[in-house]
């Protein structure tokens, strides 16, 4: 019973992932117009009421419900999965890069060129058809 206790205490959760997302005590307290101290008293509750929960969440770039069902194991779990499925044979497999992006600017960049020309060439061309208009 004593395992189920510590996964529902929402305070180490908060806390967990404050420092998971880099924070520090003063900076949330700070996003919630509270003292560090306040925060401090928080993150040492088991329980946090909906409405300050929610102010909390908001403050950690989270849901309720994530700061609720937040576990290190699942963390970690999602972490492998999608290390191990974007390199072996998951959904980002095939987003693969098949060309330089350099060449390809390149590319652009000589296109334009050979267009450029081409205008340059035709405006030649008017210009030597007026002139013999003229003449």
């Amino acid at each position: 019973m004593q395992t189920k206790t510590k996964n529902n205490h929402i305070g180490r959760k908060i806390s967990r992932i404050r420092e998971l997302r880099g924070m520090k005590q003063e900076t949330l307290a700070e996003e919630l117009g509270i003292s560090q101290q306040a925060v401090s008293n928080i993150e040492n509750s088991e329980k946090v009421d909906d409405v300050k929960l929610e102010e909390i969440a908001k403050a950690l770039g989270v849901t309720k419900e994530g700061i609720e069902n937040f576990s290190e194991e699942s963390i970690f779990h999602n972490i492998n999965n999608f290390n191990d499925n974007s390199v072996n044979n998951g959904p980002l497999n095939n987003f693969h890069c098949t060309f330089n992006p350099l060449d390809k600017l390149v590319e652009a960049y000589e296109e334009n060129k050979k267009l450029y020309e081409r205008l340059v060439q035709a405006e030649k061309d008017k210009v030597a058809y007026l002139e013999k208009l003229i003449k």
